[in-house]
C-alpha cells in the first residue's frame, strides 16, 4: 500500500533481517561487504549487552531495539519509522475514516508532539487547538521525548471521557485544554452553495475521498443545475492520504491523461498514473485553494490541475511533500510494517515538489500584512528532510535571469480572520468573469 501523507505516527519492536544477494549492480552507492556489515551488528549487539548488564536502572531489550531501529529510520528521513502491530492497526482504521480519541494529526518534531491540523467537526478543532502547536503534557505529565505512538495511544480513549492537555504556542503563555473525547468519525468530504458557488472540502485523502466527492459535485449539480458557474476545491491544511485517491480525485476534474509519476532509485522503477475518461466536473470553472499545510496528496490534485490547464490554484505555497512512503507488512502485519519512503513523485510536466512546495497561480493570504513573518513550517524545514533533486539548478541556469518579486494580495486592515479571505477571493474570481483571462495566463 502507498501513502503520501506527512506522518501520522507510530514507533515500536522490531527484527533483524537475513542480509539480501540482490545483485545491486544498477545501484550508484557501494554496498559494504557482508563482512563489514555483520561487524557492524556485532558492534550493536555488544552495545545492547553492556546497556543490559551495567545501565544504571533495568531496561527492556525490546525498547531498546525499537528505538535503535527508528533512529536508523528516522535518519534516513522524517517519514520512514517502524510501526509496531497494534499501531498497525491504528493505521488501517485511521485510513478507513473512523477512530476514537480528539481528531487531530500529528507528528514529532525534536522531541516534540506537534499537531499537523486538527481535523473538521471534531473535539479538537471546536476547543481552537490549531495547526503548529505543540503538545507538551497530557494530565499534567510531560510527553517530551514520548515516542509518538505512546503519546497519540494515551490521548484516545472512550467517548465521553475528558482529557487534559497543554498546548504550547509561539509567543503565548502554555494552555491547558480539557477535552471530551467522541468518536471521530471523519466527514472526509463537505459540501455546500456559498454566493452562488459550488464549495467542496476535502480533509484528508482517506478511503472515503473519492466517493464523497462524487456525491457532493452530484449534490451541487442538483441545486445549481448543469450550468454550475464554477467549484471551488478546498484542500486546505489536507495533509495526504492515499495515492490512489488522489489519482481518483483528480479523474473528477481531468478527462483521463497523467495526474502524477512515481521515480524510485533505479532508472527503471517509474510508475505513471493516468485520471480515468470522463470527467464529472468537465467544463465548470475550478479554483483549488492551498496553503502551507496542505501536503503530499494534496498537492498532486494542485500540481495536476495547474500543469493540465484545468483550474487555477490559489492561496499560498504548499508544504512541499514529495515523498511516496509504502507501507510494508512484515509477516503479513503480525510483525507491524514498515513505513519506507521508496519514491518521489512528479507532477505531469515533471516537477518534484519535494521540499519546494506548489506555488498557486494567484497568491492569496489567509491574514492581514502586519510586517512580521508568518512561516509555516514547510518539508524543507524537517529534520533529515529528502533535498529537491533540481535544488541550486533554477539559479544556476538563469543566473541573470531577475527574479520577479511574488505578489501576495493580502486582507484589508481590520478583516475578520473568520471570514475567510482566500475563499472569498476564490468566489469573486469566479463571478468576475477575469477566471477565462487568468487562467490561459496560467498556462
Amino acid at each position: 500500500m502507498k501513502y503520501i501523507l506527512p506522518t501520522l505516527g507510530a514507533v515500536a519492536a522490531v527484527s533483524l533481517f537475513a542480509l539480501s544477494n540482490t545483485n545491486h549492480s544498477a545501484f550508484a552507492v557501494e554496498r559494504p561487504s557482508h563482512d563489514e556489515t555483520f561487524k557492524q551488528l556485532e558492534l550493536f549487539a555488544d552495545v545492547l549487552a553492556r546497556v543490559r548488564s551495567d545501565y544504571v536502572v533495568d531496561v527492556e531489550d525490546g525498547d531498546l531495539i525499537e528505538d535503535a531501529i527508528n533512529g536508523m529510520l528516522q535518519s534516513l528521513d522524517p517519514h520512514s519509522s517502524y510501526v509496531n502491530p497494534e499501531g498497525f492497526r491504528e493505521m488501517q482504521i485511521d485510513t478507513s475514516g473512523q477512530y476514537g480519541g480528539l481528531g487531530m494529526e500529528v507528528t514529532t518534531e525534536e522531541g516534540f508532539v506537534k499537531v499537523i491540523t486538527p481535523i473538521d467537526d471534531t473535539p479538537a478543532k471546536k476547543a481552537g487547538i490549531k495547526a503548529g502547536d505543540y503538545i507538551t503534557e497530557i494530565e499534567g505529565e510531560s510527553i517530551i521525548g514520548v515516542a509518538l505512538s505512546d503519546a497519540v495511544k494515551r490521548m484516545r480513549g472512550k467517548p465521553g471521557e475528558p482529557i487534559t492537555i497543554t498546548i504550547a504556542r509561539e509567543d503565548e503563555e502554555s494552555t491547558e485544554y480539557t477535552i471530551v473525547r467522541e468518536v471521530i468519525k471523519r466527514q472526509t468530504v463537505k459540501h455546500e452553495v456559498k454566493d452562488g458557488i459550488g464549495y467542496v472540502r476535502i480533509a484528508q485523502f482517506n478511503e472515503k475521498a473519492h466517493d464523497g466527492l462524487i456525491k457532493a459535485i452530484k449534490a451541487l449539480k442538483k441545486e445549481l443545475g448543469n450550468s454550475m458557474p464554477g467549484i471551488i476545491l478546498d484542500l486546505r491544511g489536507n495533509p495526504g492520504g492515499l495515492l490512489t485517491q488522489s489519482v481518483s480525485v483528480s479523474s473528477v476534474f481531468l478527462d483521463g491523461g497523467e495526474v502524477v509519476s512515481t521515480r524510485g532509485r533505479s532508472a527503471n522503477d517509474t510508475e505513471r498514473y493516468n485520471a480515468q475518461a470522463g470527467q464529472l466536473a468537465k467544463g465548470i470553472p475550478l479554483v483549488v485553494l492551498i496553503d502551507g499545510a496542505a501536503a503530499s496528496a494534496s498537492e498532486i490534485v494542485a500540481g495536476a490541475v495547474q500543469d493540465r490547464g484545468r483550474g487555477l490554484v490559489v492561496g499560498m505555497t504548499s508544504f512541499g511533500k514529495g515523498s511516496v512512503q509504502s507501507v510494508i507488512p512484515l509477516r503479513g502485519g503480525r510483525d507491524g510494517a514498515l513505513r519506507l519512503t521508496t519514491q518521489r513523485y512528479y507532477t505531469p510536466s515533471g516537477r518534484s515538489i519535494q521540499g519546494t512546495g506548489i506555488d498557486p497561480d494567484i497568491y492569496v493570504s489567509a491574514i492581514p500584512d502586519d510586517g512580521k513573518e508568518h512561516k509555516i513550517r514547510s518539508e524543507a524545514d524537517l529534520p533529515n528532510a529528502i533535498k529537491n533533486e533540481n535544488e541550486g539548478e533554477d539559479i544556476e541556469d538563469n543566473a541573470d535571469v531577475e527574479i520577479e518579486e511574488i505578489k501576495v494580495d493580502y486582507p484589508p486592515e481590520g478583516f475578520e480572520i473568520t471570514d475567510d479571505y482566500q475563499l472569498q477571493k476564490a468566489i469573486e474570481l469566479l463571478k468576475s468573469g477575469s477566471y477565462p483571462e487568468l487562467l490561459a495566463n496560467a498556462d
